[in-house]
């Protein structure tokens, strides 16, 4: 199966979950979970939230940012990846000044 990101539409919002700032995201969905990339603008954030079905895998294409997931701060940067497990909960903050770009796997289970 192929996804084609060039094709699918690219929506703006303020950002998720009560989260701050604004983020920019393609995404592909069905019963068995998402497929998104990313951009979370400088200043911006996902609000803290919990997941209760699934896994939230988040690869860090470029820019800098945290997460905190169950209470526990980890540093992002290009080339790393946060995983929130099913039962955890987390949020991701941009903390630089470009974009942080994230390629996001969620895995419903």
């Amino acid at each position: 199966m192929l996804i084609d990101f060039n094709n699918k539409k690219e929506t703006t919002a303020p950002g998720m979950n009560n989260g701050t700032g604004m983020m920019t995201a393609k995404m592909y969905m069905d019963d068995q979970g998402k497929i998104i990339t990313c951009s979370i603008h400088a200043g911006g954030s996902i609000g803290l939230h919990k997941h209760n079905t699934s896994d939230d895998i988040n690869y860090v294409l470029s820019g800098n940012g945290k997460a905190i997931c169950d209470g526990r701060e980890e540093c992002l940067t290009a080339g790393t990846c946060h995983i929130c497990r099913k039962g955890s909960e987390h949020s991701i903050i941009n903390t630089g000044s470009e974009d942080l770009v994230l390629l996001t796997v969620v895995v419903e289970r």
